[in-house]
């Protein structure tokens, strides 16, 4: 076969390593390697199928690889996997994150087993690279197969509505095997896995915006494990109080609204950089600033489920706090939870184990850790968004919170259940039942005189306390046992 030079195909990828990185800094790696298939005719082509190198972001070093669908489909070859290994294992030795613009077909059938062990090549650097260097995936087209696995192990995975779609088995397999019909976009479109699916963090409009995500996110992150995350001159005054906040937190305890008003006026210039905004809506993650320094903020949504924690928002809060811990970034978590969702669903889903995932990555984790209740903080929900007692550094509780075993309501019914069947007047007695267990077990005074809330603050403070506690925190040194690894709930 004659040998073919990318042409208009490896101008797609490169103008898409150009909107991401920094003017003229990319230099390309390994641009001539060929394929080695000699058992069918595969056209040659320089660079087979995807480019390597590395480059820079807001002028700090990425390595990078992006795979091009018009060349033999995007289809991963023993050469194509050796390049993206060689970028991968040059990330982890120089300390830098590993950007993957994926956009293929999966293995290369006529190479057999060689692309099979290339697939499993890059699959062990993502999981020994885990934790070590941030891996980002931006999915750019369709990826089926064995193309899904390695961004699924990355650690944030952007997609493009209309225009990407991830499926292990496509919806012609699908209908072949189960006979279910079901388009691409439904199967695997950048929505359905935001919002169904959870696999993915990001839905972008277009391919620019989905690279100004990618920009956006490493400016919140650090270069690797051993360094901490950047820090900006700050705009926005430490010391600001907000007194809107003092009516954000409404005073009946069933009515919702949005934690994101009350992080917005907390964090440095009211920017906040949601991720998975659209699954498991319940619980709320992203990265902010306060006084300049990055925090992954975790927190509770009143105006969805009412907050409560169910299997997916457990899921979701855990792998968001254990990258946090990982890559040296601090946690300010929000707390309004009623307590886990009931029900029979969230039973057989494994609401036990898949709960538990999110109480052990609090536990876990070793950075600074402040929680803030704004509201209700009731069961063992309590105890698993960043209590003291599962070594949060600084708890702070607005004079609002109600902490206790579960709400004033139904402990007074299940406590006083003969007292109230007794009374000539149980609606009124039940009322100054609920009232007096309310102010004496649920109160957040209660909490701070056992030594579990450190201050009980008014909301406008939250933000200069905060930041107080997190400069007083700024050297901590915390560990866990020598251990190979934990054996989290999966």
């Amino acid at each position: 076969m004659p040998l073919r030079w990318r042409g208009a195909a490896r101008s797609g990828s490169t103008r898409s390593t150009e909107l991401l990185l920094d003017p003229n800094s990319f230099v390309e790696l390994d641009r001539f390697v060929q394929h080695r298939c000699v058992d069918f005719e595969v056209e040659k082509i320089l660079g087979d199928g995807v480019i390597t190198g590395y480059g820079k972001v807001g002028g700090r070093l990425v390595y990078i690889f992006a795979q091009d669908f018009t060349c033999i489909g995007g289809s991963l070859s023993e050469t194509y996997a050796i390049k993206i290994c060689k970028i991968m294992d040059h990330a982890a030795r120089n300390g830098a994150p590993v950007i993957g613009l994926n956009d293929s077909g999966g293995a290369r059938i006529q190479e057999g087993v060689q692309s099979l062990a290339g697939y499993a090549d890059i699959f062990l650097r993502n999981t020994i690279y885990s934790g070590v260097v941030p891996q980002i995936s931006a999915i750019m087209g369709p990826c089926a197969g064995g193309a899904v696995y390695s961004p699924a192990i990355t650690d944030f995975i952007m997609m493009v509505k209309n225009t990407s779609y991830m499926f292990v088995t496509g919806p012609d397999v699908i209908k072949t095997v189960t006979h279910e019909e079901v388009t691409k976009e439904n199967l695997g479109g950048a929505m359905s896995h935001n919002e169904r699916s959870g696999v993915a963090h990001f839905a972008a409009e277009d391919e620019k915006e989905c690279l100004y995500l990618i920009r956006e996110l490493l400016s919140f992150i650090p270069q690797n494990n051993m360094e901490d995350p950047p820090v900006v001159t700050p705009k926005d005054s430490p010391d600001r109080r907000d007194e809107s906040l003092n009516q954000i937190v409404p005073d009946i305890p069933t009515k919702p609204y949005d934690i994101r008003e009350v992080i917005k006026r907390v964090v440095d210039d009211g920017y906040f950089f949601e991720i998975q905004e659209h699954y498991a809506r319940n619980i709320v993650i992203g990265f902010a600033r306060m006084n300049g320094r990055t925090v992954g903020i975790t927190a509770n949504q009143p105006a969805v489920l009412a907050g409560c924690l169910d299997i997916a928002s457990s899921i979701k809060g855990a792998r968001f706090v254990r990258f946090c811990d990982a890559f040296n970034i601090s946690l300010l978590t929000f707390v309004d939870v009623p307590g886990f969702l009931p029900g029979t669903a969230q039973e057989y889903g494994g609401i036990i184990k898949h709960g538990a995932k999110l109480l052990y990555a609090f536990a876990e984790a070793t950075v600074p850790k402040v929680t803030v209740i704004t509201r209700k903080a009731y069961g063992g929900a309590y105890d698993v968004m960043a209590s003291k007692h599962i070594r949060a550094d600084v708890n702070y509780a607005y004079p609002t919170a109600e902490i206790a075993v579960m709400g004033p309501d139904g402990a007074v019914n299940i406590i006083f259940r003969k007292e109230l069947l007794k009374s000539s007047n149980a609606e009124k007695t039940k009322a100054e039942l609920v009232a007096d267990y309310r102010s004496r077990f649920a109160s957040p005074y209660k909490a701070a005189e056992l030594g579990y809330i450190d201050e009980v603050i008014m909301p406008e403070e939250t933000r200069p306390k905060v930041i107080s506690a997190l400069e007083m925190l700024s050297n901590k040194r915390d560990s866990n046992p020598p251990r190979k690894h934990g054996n989290i709930p999966l």
